[in-house]
C-alpha cells in the first residue's frame, strides 16, 4: 500500500481508553498500512509519559511510537488547554481525529476537527445535546467528512446475531428487559474524580448509553420516555458525583428497559466489571428471550500473583493482546473491531474518492457516508442520535429527582418533563 494512501491519526486525550483500547488499535492499523503518523495530544504530558513507557504496549508493538503534544520536554504539570487546536490546524486535510476526552468536551473538539476538515471518531456518547448531534451531522455531510461514534457493542458477535434474528421475527417483539454495567470501584481514584461530577454526568449517561444503543440497534425501537434516579457520593478529592444510577427507558411500542449502572464493582471481584442484558419479547401464543451475560464469557483464570483478585472471569471478546503471525502481539475483540471499522471507513472514503475533481470528490464522499448511515452497523450521528435524546432526557430526569422525561419526535425532536413543570 502506498504511503500517501495512509491516514495520519491524531488522538485527542491520553487517558484510560486511549491506553486500554485506542492507541493499541491504531498501532495495529499502522502495521496493516491503514494508518501513517500517529499523534497523541493531551492537556499535559503526564499521561503521555505513561503511554510511552507502558510495558504491554512496548512488548506488543516494538519499534512503534507516537508524537507527543505537549512534548515531553515540558514539565508534566504544565497544562496546554488549547494545544489541540494548533495540532489539528496543522494536519493535512481529511486525516483522522479520535476524540477520547470526558463527555462534556466532545462537542468542542469534534466541531474543531470538522472545521479543520478532518474525519472524526468519537468515544460515546457523541455529545450531551441532540441539537449538537444534528449540527455535527450537517457540518460533516456538508464537508464530506465521516464521523463515527465508538459504540463498540454494535460489533459484538452476539449482538450481530441477535440483530439478524430479531429482524427475522424469531424472538417476537421486545416488551420488558433489564441491563446493567457496573464499572470498578477503583475508577473513583482515577482522573474520573476530576470530571465525573454530578453537575456534568452520571453512570447512566456514561456507560448505560451502551445498552440503550444496543437495544435500539437490535430492535430498531425508538425510546419515548426516560426516568433516571441517582445516588451521590464523594470522590477521594472531595468532589461530588453520582456513584450509582438506575434508569428506566420506555420505548415507542410501550416496552420497558431498566438500566443499572455505577462505579462500584468490587476491586477484588472476579470480573473486571459486572454487565449484561436480558430482553423478553412477546410473540403469538408464546414469548421469546435474548440474554447476554457480558461479565462471564466462560473463561476463568486463577493466577499465582498479582493485584486485586487472583481468580478472574476473563473476557476474550472485548479486547485482548494475543500472539499472531507477526512481530509482537496484536489486538483482538469487538473493541478493536469497532475502532478499526471507523478508521478503515475513513480510509475507504479517501481511497475511492482520491483523484476526482473537487465537486465529484465531495459527491463521492457523501455517497459513502450515507451508505454507512443507512447500513447502521458503525454508529454515526445520523443513525445513533436517539442516544443524544436519551442522554439529554436522562440528565433532565436525574437533576429532577427521577421525573419522567418525554422524547418528542417529529420535525424538531426535543425532550421535556412529562409533568410539564
Amino acid at each position: 500500500m502506498l504511503k500517501n494512501s495512509m491516514l495520519d491519526v491524531c488522538i485527542v486525550g491520553g487517558g484510560m481508553i486511549t491506553n486500554d483500547l485506542i492507541l493499541p488499535s491504531v498501532y495495529h492499523l499502522q502495521r496493516t498500512g491503514v494508518v501513517g503518523r500517529i499523534k497523541v495530544c493531551a492537556l499535559n504530558n503526564a499521561p503521555l509519559r505513561e503511554l510511552k513507557k507502558n510495558p504491554e504496549l512496548l512488548e506488543a508493538f516494538p519499534g512503534q511510537d507516537f508524537e507527543a503534544y505537549p512534548s515531553l520536554e515540558n514539565p508534566p504539570d504544565k497544562n496546554f488547554p488549547d494545544l489541540f487546536r494548533k495540532v489539528l490546524a496543522e494536519m493535512p486535510e481529511r486525516q483522522a481525529v479520535i476524540v477520547a476526552v470526558p463527555d462534556q468536551f466532545h462537542y468542542e473538539i469534534v466541531m474543531e476537527a470538522l472545521r479543520c476538515d478532518q474525519h472524526v471518531l468519537c468515544v460515546k456518547p457523541l455529545v450531551l445535546k441532540y441539537a449538537q448531534a444534528v449540527e455535527i451531522e450537517k457540518l460533516a455531510l456538508e464537508k464530506g467528512l465521516f464521523v463515527g461514534v465508538e459504540y463498540h457493542k454494535r460489533f459484538e458477535r452476539r449482538a450481530l446475531v441477535a440483530k439478524r434474528e430479531y429482524a427475522r421475527g424469531r424472538f417476537g417483539e421486545f416488551t420488558m428487559g433489564e441491563a446493567k454495567l457496573i464499572e470498578p470501584y477503583y475508577y473513583r481514584h482515577s482522573n474520573f474524580q476530576n470530571w465525573f461530577t454530578a453537575d456534568q454526568t452520571d453512570p447512566f449517561v456514561y456507560v448505560g448509553c451502551h445498552y440503550v444503543d444496543l437495544v435500539y440497534f437490535i430492535t430498531g425501537l425508538k425510546p419515548s420516555e426516560v426516568s433516571v434516579s441517582g445516588i451521590k457520593g464523594r470522590f477521594p478529592n472531595g468532589k461530588e458525583g453520582y456513584m450509582w444510577a438506575n434508569g428506566r427507558v420506555r420505548y415507542e411500542n410501550g416496552a420497558l428497559l431498566s438500566v443499572t449502572d455505577g462505579l462500584g464493582y468490587p476491586d477484588a471481584g472476579a470480573g473486571s466489571n459486572d454487565q449484561g442484558l436480558l430482553m423478553y419479547c412477546e410473540g403469538k401464543g408464546r414469548t421469546g428471550m435474548i440474554q447476554h451475560n457480558d461479565q462471564d464469557r466462560g473463561v476463568r483464570h486463577c493466577y499465582l500473583e498479582g493485584t486485586g483478585s487472583l481468580y478472574n472471569y476473563v473476557s476474550p471478546d472485548f479486547y485482548r493482546i494475543v500472539p499472531w503471525d507477526g512481530e509482537g502481539f496484536r489486538p483482538i475483540g469487538y473493541g478493536y473491531d469497532s475502532v478499526a471499522a471507523s478508521i478503515e471507513r475513513m480510509h475507504k472514503i479517501e481511497t475511492e474518492c482520491r483523484g476526482l475533481e473537487a465537486s465529484a470528490s465531495l459527491k463521492c464522499r457523501r455517497k459513502l457516508i450515507r451508505e454507512t448511515d443507512e447500513r447502521g452497523i458503525i454508529a454515526t450521528p445520523a443513525n445513533s442520535s436517539i442516544n443524544e435524546l436519551v442522554v439529554e432526557a436522562a440528565r433532565m430526569s436525574i437533576l429532577n429527582d427521577g421525573e419522567w422525561v418525554r422524547i418528542v419526535y417529529g420535525k424538531n425532536p426535543a425532550v421535556k418533563l412529562k409533568n410539564g413543570k
